[in-house]
């Protein structure tokens, strides 16, 4: 292999500086993107189909800022200047001025697959297109567009202003600029990078998803009923929330599509959903986010 020289480094760098970023998706998870990249200094634009979405997703970034002010975990003049690096938009094609598009739409392939594509006509080229895919192929995406070193995966972690980890995953024709440039700014964005190959479910999802599926085999096989796994799991193992009440935060929904990507990535019968998880899917009890999981919500 022929690495790169000093000056070929310094050039890549230089090409790939981030300084305005675009957020595809203004749910829990884009929003919280869009809220640390803008705490972190870059330019953002917070983009989503629905005009309710960008207002409520802008919403609870006001929010959350607004606590961490409260709470004197920032001024309220660092506040002012996150909201205002932070605009919104309807129209994809305004990222033709971004270093940087991160999506986080729904976790499917084929939306997945449209977005980049249209990412590559209306991004620069020099924008690197980064996927928060929980366990979607980066490869795959990449493939949808005419940039492929320059695709690769950013998986923030569940809310993404608290939690520290950030998956980076290479695609197979990720170039070592892009995955550099992506790495640096992890770190400007107070999150650790950990380097992840391009597999099923990454570590974190291959891990956890498994998991909280044989949780939900025992319910499903009557061996202790909700509640009770999550107490085992919780002052057993030290866990701090049990895994089905996990799983209602995800998204049921959510919980299923990674769980049928392990089993069709892998071809092996122990990543196989629980019949419960589909059910319950299929029943439109997809946890907190509809009132109803393994527990119910109110509001």
């Amino acid at each position: 292999m022929k690495y790169p020289s000093n000056n070929e480094r310094e050039k890549g760098d230089k090409n790939m500086s981030i300084q305005t970023v675009m957020v595809i998706g203004a749910g829990q998870m884009g929003a919280g993107i869009a809220q640390v990249c803008a705490q972190a200094g870059y330019n953002v634009k917070m983009n989503d189909r629905e005009e309710e979405a960008l207002q409520k997703g802008k919403a609870g970034i006001e929010k959350r800022l607004t606590k961490a002010v409260e709470k004197e975990k920032m001024t309220a003049s660092d506040c002012d200047a996150t909201m205002q690096r932070l605009s919104m938009t309807t129209n994809l094609a305004e990222a033709n001025d971004c270093d940087l598009v991160i999506e986080a739409v729904v976790e499917n392939m084929d939306v997945k697959k449209q977005v980049f594509t249209a990412l590559d006509t209306h991004a620069p080229k020099h924008a690197i297109l980064a996927s928060n895919t929980s366990s979607l192929p980066i490869t795959e995406i990449a493939a949808a567009t005419n940039r492929p070193e320059r695709v690769i995966g950013m998986h923030f972690m569940n809310p993404v202003p608290v939690m520290k980890l950030v998956e980076i995953i290479r695609g197979l024709q990720t170039s070592h600029e892009t995955y550099q440039a992506i790495h640096d700014m992890t770190l400007k964005l107070a999150k650790t990078p950990v380097e992840v190959r391009d597999f099923p479910g990454f570590v974190s999802n291959r891990v956890l998803m498994p998991m909280i599926n044989e949780a939900i085999y025992t319910v499903y096989e009557g061996v202790a009923n909700p509640q009770a796994v999550d107490d085992v799991m919780k002052l057993g193992m030290n866990h701090p929330m049990g895994p089905l009440t996990l799983a209602d935060f995800i998204g049921l929904d959510t919980c299923l599509s990674i769980m049928e990507v392990l089993h069709e990535g892998f071809g092996d019968s122990k990543y196989r959903p629980c019949p419960l998880l589909r059910q319950y899917v299929q029943a439109g009890w997809l946890g907190k986010k509809s009132g109803r999981g393994f527990y119910q919500y109110e509001g």
